[in-house]
C-alpha cells in the first residue's frame, strides 16, 4: 500500500509541474510579448532540458535508489504504478479533449 500511495504523489507531482509549464507556454507570448526569437529558443530549449530532468527526478529517482539498495521488486513495483496513474491521468485528459 506504501508502494501505491508514493506512486500517486509522485504521479500527482509530475500532473501538477506538466500543469505549471503547459499553463507558461501558454501564456508566453501575452507575459512577455514579441521576443527575440534566438533567445526564446533558447530558452524554450533550456526549460525542455530542465524539465526532462524534473521528471526524471520525480519519476525515476526513488525506483532507482531502491534497485540500487537491492529493493529490486519493489522500485518495479513503483515505477509501474507511478507510470500507470500517469497513463490514467493521460487517458482522462483525452476523454475530455474529444468530449
Amino acid at each position: 500500500m506504501k508502494i501505491i500511495k508514493n506512486a500517486l504523489i509522485n504521479a500527482v507531482l509530475a500532473i501538477a509541474y506538466i500543469a505549471v509549464v503547459a499553463t507558461f507556454i501558454n501564456n508566453a507570448e501575452r507575459l512577455f510579448g514579441q521576443v527575440n526569437k534566438v533567445l526564446s529558443s533558447m530558452a524554450f530549449l533550456s526549460l525542455l532540458v530542465f524539465s526532462v530532468a524534473m521528471m526524471g527526478t520525480i519519476i525515476f529517482a526513488r525506483p532507482a535508489i531502491w534497485y540500487l539498495d537491492n529493493q529490486k521488486k519493489e522500485a518495479v513495483k513503483l515505477l509501474g504504478y507511478t507510470l500507470g496513474f500517469i497513463f490514467i491521468a493521460l487517458v482522462i485528459f483525452l476523454l475530455i479533449l474529444i468530449f
